[in-house]
């Protein structure tokens, strides 16, 4: 069986593990309350299920040993480096998981990592690390209807809703030189981890990436 772990933050800053783990632990948990009810007694309420959670450990190598995959690997302090780094940008990574039976890729945040040179090792570093799937959100904002008057009972009246504009253009980009996916999502949508939404809603495939042609009008999600 086959499989490879990447993580990536850009583009332009990713790797894949060097070192696979012997095992990956994926959980789901449910979010339900219980509640006790009159003549009724103890109910379920059942809510949405908490967001997917990841966790493997393995290690950081200072050579390449028989075991190790990647075709390129650091300095074992460098990913520890690169981690923290991630994790203090308070930005969501994304999470590629590929083996035979099961494909992950998501977006998710770090939830913990930790690490420690193995004494004996060689400079080699053990390592633990969990991440949660990460869900895009945005602030929504507040209109008159969703104001209450505090001084009556009810709300405030809502105006009648305009007609949709039908004829609403589809957000658009045109590519200039030096652009990367990246730097687009950062720029138009707030966030440059999203920057796969515009890979897929564009068809862009892995190797246009690297090669992006000035002058394509993406659009945007």
């Amino acid at each position: 069986m086959s499989y490879s772990i990447r993580l990536s933050f850009s583009e332009d800053e990713a790797f894949q593990l060097p070192v696979m783990p012997g095992s990956i632990e994926i959980s789901k948990s449910g979010n339900n309350q219980t509640q006790e009810i009159v003549s009724l007694g103890e109910i379920n309420i059942i809510k949405h299920p908490q967001l997917m959670e990841y966790g493997f450990s393995s290690i950081f190598p200072a050579q390449f040993y028989p075991f190790v995959t990647a075709q390129v690997i650091l300095q074992p302090i460098e990913y520890v480096r690169i981690i923290i780094r991630w994790m203090e940008s308070k930005q969501p990574i994304r999470f590629i998981f590929i083996s035979d039976r099961v494909d992950i890729n998501t977006l998710a945040s770090i939830e913990s990592f930790d690490w420690k040179e193995v004494a004996g090792g060689s400079g080699d570093i053990e390592y633990s690390i969990k991440l949660k799937r990460y869900v895009s959100y945005a602030a929504t904002r507040v209109t008159e209807d969703m104001i209450i008057d505090r001084g009556a009972s009810t709300a405030v009246p809502t105006p009648t809703p305009s007609r949709p504009n039908e004829t609403q253009q589809i957000k658009t980009y045109t590519l200039v030189a030096g652009d990367t996916l990246w730097a687009v999502a950062q720029k138009h949508l707030g966030n440059g981890a999203r920057w796969p939404e515009i890979q897929q809603l564009n068809s862009i495939t892995d190797a246009e990436i690297k090669r992006l042609q000035i002058g394509r009008v993406l659009k945007l999600p």
